[in-house]
């Protein structure tokens, strides 16, 4: 299922909100009909809280199924809202960003290049997955500029084929070229996708629909 939404009028529904095909987290105190919206069109349990006191949750953490990876900023007491099952690695460098840094699914992750050897064992350990250091289209936040599920990866127009080719070889799914919000090419920053659907911002127009769509196989 997909749906168009926004945040009091802000389409930009990937900084607000991380989700696996587990859970999805959300700021605290998001609109009803946000809420709603996520737990219909992804078909999980939908968690209220902040990240390090911030409602950019989406930008903040990053996770799949096995794990979750948050800023070293996260309180304790919304540390405590993450589910048991659910490994914790908690970034304590500078790229502390995860939801930013991190492309993650079920099967593999791409992170920022700049992120320490040590933090790669962690996340490797933590998401279970292999994990990767690379840039998409120049860009090392690779977080905001690709949307992916198990299924496939929509990413930046200016992707190069090297960077189409290793995204493929990681991840092992189909990779396409997309934009949303009526031509941004920030992805993750605009949208939230699981096995299951999308949740996306309101101004996507029709031929980014279908786009996204097809590359995350959602038809």
């Amino acid at each position: 299922m997909i749906s168009l939404n926004n945040h009091h009028g802000n389409p930009y529904i990937g900084v607000y909100c991380c989700a696996s095909n587990k859970y999805v987290i959300v700021m605290k105190n998001a609109e009803k009909e946000l809420i709603k919206a996520l737990h219909q069109a992804l078909s999980v349990e939908v968690i209220e809280t902040e990240i390090a006191g911030s409602p950019i949750v989406g930008s903040l953490a990053s996770m799949n199924s096995n794990g979750i990876v948050v800023s070293n900023f996260i309180r304790k007491e919304e540390l405590l809202k993450i589910p048991d099952d659910l490994e914790i690695a908690i970034m304590e460098e500078k790229f502390n960003a995860a939801g930013n840094n991190i492309l993650v699914t079920d099967k593999a992750a791409l992170v920022h290049p700049g992120i320490s050897a040590e933090s790669l064992k962690t996340l490797e350990e933590v998401l279970g997955v292999e994990v990767v250091q690379g840039t998409i289209a120049g860009i090392s936040t690779v977080g905001s500029i690709a949307l992916s599920n198990d299924n496939g990866i929509i990413c930046h127009p200016r992707a190069t084929d090297d960077n189409v080719a290793m995204l493929k070889d990681l991840f092992s799914v189909p990779v396409s070229f997309a934009t949303l919000n009526f031509g941004t090419p920030w992805l993750g920053a605009c949208a939230v996708a699981n096995n299951c659907g999308c949740v996306l911002g309101d101004k996507t127009t029709p031929i980014e629909l279908g786009k996204l769509e097809d590359g995350l196989n959602l038809i």
